[in-house]
């Protein structure tokens, strides 16, 4: 019986997401400080991944409907520490 529950899986879910969150603003300032170089670079190229808006116009109401995922180094990292902290002290 080592199934998660479905509170556990969505408290993983919301630390992978607050994760993600936290390592985008923590790689964008510190990108922001860096001389111009490859550390720079590395640190402030993030790669988008989504759809950009579309807006649908129906007289009445218009709707727009968009997503984008902004993902660089340091989220990627902050997500696989958290994925390491859950496999080793969590689950």
């Amino acid at each position: 019986m080592n199934a998660l529950k479905t509170r556990d899986r969505t408290f993983i879910i919301f630390s992978l997401i607050l994760a993600a969150i936290v390592g985008g603003l923590v790689g964008d300032i510190i990108g922001q400080f860096l001389p111009d170089g490859p550390a720079k670079i590395l640190f402030s190229r993030a790669y988008v991944i989504g759809w950009d808006t579309t807006t649908i116009d129906l007289w009445v109401i218009t709707l727009s409907i968009g997503a984008q995922l902004k993902i660089n180094l340091i989220s990627v990292l902050t997500m696989l520490l958290v994925i390491v902290y859950f496999k080793w002290w969590y689950l």
